[in-house]
């Protein structure tokens, strides 16, 4: 319950009003509306002239934001879609060019919370975690089927985790007794795999973390999609338009930092920000997903 009142907070809120000043008929795009925080706050910024395009692909997510956008003094055009396909929606709503795009790649406690998407170890759920329900490939479907040495691969690349040969030998190994389709199950064989207990834990973090993050970023085709947004970018922002990306782990900054990077030397943009920027100790207080928050921002030329 202690958790409910940080799902309204948006990450580096401040930061992003003291680093982005947007004109009264300014467009802007919000690639990942969540509920709607970083928008309203951008929201008065804006007169009626200026037009906010609020893109999710979690449906309770686009209703939410809704309630939440519903009283704001400008436009308003909330899809379901994946940023991905930005440029497909800019073109149906017949914008050419945005003022800013913002994406917050994390998601909210109220995600980690449904168990529709099994996301969390914390409490039993399905092993699903597809934030859009319209994909087809589920966690399930991966730990149960994939090869072996698939798994490994891909426990290691997306979850950074140099276990990942046992934690994959282990999975293989459960998975003949039965299927693995729960959160629960896939985490009590991840701990068993290093040896470690689910409670009582010396380390910062759940030994299942990394797992699971590998799994999530598979199902959802994060890093795909990311690159495919920063790509897009580039075509759909105006000269002197920003762009700002809060990352929350190293394998989406540095697919943020080398697009910026390698964008600014073909003089494409402006990077904004040397180093990325962080929570203060009191966000991180205030708000305890702001901890691992990375702000990266970049302007057109």
């Amino acid at each position: 319950m202690n958790e409910k009142p940080a799902e309204h907070i948006p990450v580096l809120a401040q930061t992003l009003l003291e680093n982005i000043s947007l004109p009264r008929d300014a467009v802007m795009v919000d690639a990942t509306i969540g509920h709607g925080g970083h928008s309203l706050l951008f929201a008065q910024q804006l007169g009626p002239e200026g037009l906010i395009i609020g893109l999710d692909v979690d449906q309770n997510s686009i209703d939410r934001a809704r309630s939440v956008l519903g009283q704001v003094n400008c436009r308003v055009k909330l899809v379901r879609e994946n940023f991905s396909g930005v440029k497909a929606v800019l073109a149906d709503q017949g914008v050419d060019k945005i003022d800013f795009l913002l994406a917050d790649l994390g998601f909210c406690s109220a995600q980690l919370e449904d168990e529709s998407k099994g996301l969390s170890f914390q409490k039993n759920m399905p092993l699903d975690m597809r934030l859009d329900n319209r994909l087809g490939t589920s966690a399930a479907d991966i730990v149960n089927r994939m090869d072996e040495k698939s798994l490994a691969d891909l426990i290691y690349q997306f979850g950074e985790d140099h276990a990942s040969r046992r934690i994959a030998r282990f999975i293989v190994h459960q998975r003949k007794a039965g299927p693995i389709v729960t959160t629960e199950h896939l985490a009590a064989i991840v701990c068993k795999a290093l040896g470690q207990a689910p409670t009582g834990r010396k380390y910062k973090i759940h030994p299942a973390t990394r797992t699971f993050q590998a799994l999530r970023i598979a199902v959802n085709s994060e890093l795909e999609n990311l690159q495919e947004l920063l790509e897009t970018a580039t075509d759909v922002l105006d000269t002197g338009g920003r762009i700002a990306v809060i990352s929350f782990h190293s394998l989406e900054d540095k697919l943020v930092k080398n697009d910026f990077k390698s964008k600014a030397l073909r003089g494409i943009y402006k990077v904004l920000t040397k180093k990325p920027l962080v929570a203060t100790e009191q966000e991180k207080i205030d708000n305890p997903r702001s901890r691992s928050a990375k702000l990266r921002i970049a302007e057109r030329l």
